[in-house]
């Protein structure tokens, strides 16, 4: 097997004295992990950080193998672990790609997708310009994984309009008058996830997280998954702080 390919690095474990074992999302072939000689050195640690974009070499004999995987530096977004909440951003949603997808699965949409968030993360001017982005980073990957949310109409009364609420055990919206009489037993649904609302303000972005953190920790991040769950909670507590 020989690769080679643009890819974002999404985590880092140690293997062995100096080595590591890294999985990278790439365009055309999916999550693929690969062990780095050396991974644990000076010159390698600033490139393999989670959010970095890397220029891939996969090599195996056999594809049961591990291959062995060298790695140089694309774009490095290194810069950002400085701001805490960028970094806890980043930390997230690349562990979130790397514990719950199959390697070797192509899936270009949620490549582009996790690239396009990263990047908001890296040059928008306010953290509310790509929070939103995240929780819908979330939704695609729920929907990818076959956890799709039906927010296309209520499932009570069948309307399309003024969808306010998700049922937690249905995974489906309801409307604002089928679902008021029952909003404690119901998840919000904020506007920017049915609508066009390019500002939404944090309290939405924070429903939205809660809607998504519902349906992860229950259908996804579970058993050996649900460690990864405490990156998320740090992203979320220090959004809290924000708004």
């Amino acid at each position: 097997m020989l690769i080679r390919t643009p890819a974002i690095v999404c985590s880092i474990r140690a293997h062995g004295e100096h080595g590591a074992i890294v999985r990278a999302l790439t365009p055309d072939h999916g999550l693929l992990a690969g062990y780095v000689r050396g991974g644990k050195s000076r010159r390698l640690r600033p490139v393999l950080m989670a959010g970095n974009i890397i220029e891939a070499e996969y090599r195996a004999r056999t594809e049961e193998q591990l291959p062995s995987l060298t790695a140089e530096l694309a774009h490095s977004r290194a810069g950002l672990l400085a701001e805490p909440l960028a970094a806890a951003a980043i930390d997230w949603l690349c562990v979130l790609t790397a514990t719950t997808l199959a390697e070797g699965q192509p899936n270009r949409r949620l490549h582009d997708a996790l690239e396009g968030v990263l990047s908001a993360i890296e040059y928008a001017p306010a953290a509310r310009g790509w929070a939103a982005s995240a929780v819908r980073y979330e939704l695609l990957l729920m929907a990818e994984l076959g956890y799709a949310l039906d927010l296309s109409a209520c499932t009570v009364t069948g309307a399309l309009d003024d969808l306010a609420f998700v049922s937690p055990k249905s995974s489906s919206a309801v409307s604002r008058s089928a679902g008021t009489p029952y909003a404690d037993r119901l998840l919000p649904l904020p506007r920017f996830l049915t609508a066009d609302d390019p500002d939404p303000e944090w309290p939405a972005i924070l429903d939205g997280f809660r809607l998504t953190g519902h349906f992860l920790a229950r259908d996804i991040l579970v058993d050996r998954r649900a460690g990864a769950l405490d990156a998320r909670l740090r992203l979320i507590d220090r959004i809290k702080r924000l708004g």
